[in-house]
């Protein structure tokens, strides 16, 4: 049964591992949360806090927080050279919190701020297994389009087909209000 929470308890923020860590552990310990993302699953309260000193300190993953506690990660992963006008932008919850709502106002929140944080990017995409409706009901939600399938994506011991949204520099930014 889902537990209907108030979105306007929910934030974006940088993690901070010392005190996420053991919320961390929680969701990112669970396969039910990580097996249609890239992220590992983490066995241990020091395999979350690794994560969390090595994957996180990037300016763009930010925890998403119900009462300033973490339940789960939201990213955008710009990249270089010739190709740094786009991102990649992936997110993951805790299962507990899953059917709320939650990912799409932390996806809205990151829209908000994304394009004007980086005026040289022009396009956010992102990867859902073909059989992840959720994920992609998001997406639709925050108005990213669909554009096509990726077949036999390869992700660290993954690989599957994938459809591929894209939201553009241009589109229409969704209000974030609740």
């Amino acid at each position: 049964m889902v537990m209907a929470i108030d979105l306007s308890r929910i934030s974006v923020r940088p993690f901070k591992a010392s005190e996420d860590v053991d919320d961390v552990l929680l969701w990112l310990g669970d396969a039910r949360v990580t097996q249609n993302t890239r992220l590992k699953t983490c066995g241990s309260r020091s395999e979350a806090l690794t994560f969390l000193k090595d994957e996180c300190v990037h300016p763009l993953r930010r925890s998403i927080c119900l009462d300033d506690r973490s339940i789960g990660i939201v990213w955008v992963l710009p990249y270089s050279g010739d190709e740094r006008y786009k991102a990649d932008l992936g997110y993951a919850l805790g299962f507990n919190c899953w059917g709320n709502g939650i990912a799409t106002k932390a996806v809205k929140i990151v829209l908000s701020q994304v394009f004007h944080d980086f005026p040289h990017l022009r396009r956010l995409q992102a990867y859902t297994y073909l059989r992840h409706k959720a994920s992609q009901r998001v997406l639709e939600k925050v108005g990213f389009h669909r554009e096509g399938i990726a077949t036999d994506l390869y992700f660290p011991g993954k690989s599957d087909d994938c459809y591929i949204f894209r939201f553009l520099s241009t589109d229409e930014i969704p209000s974030v209000i609740v």
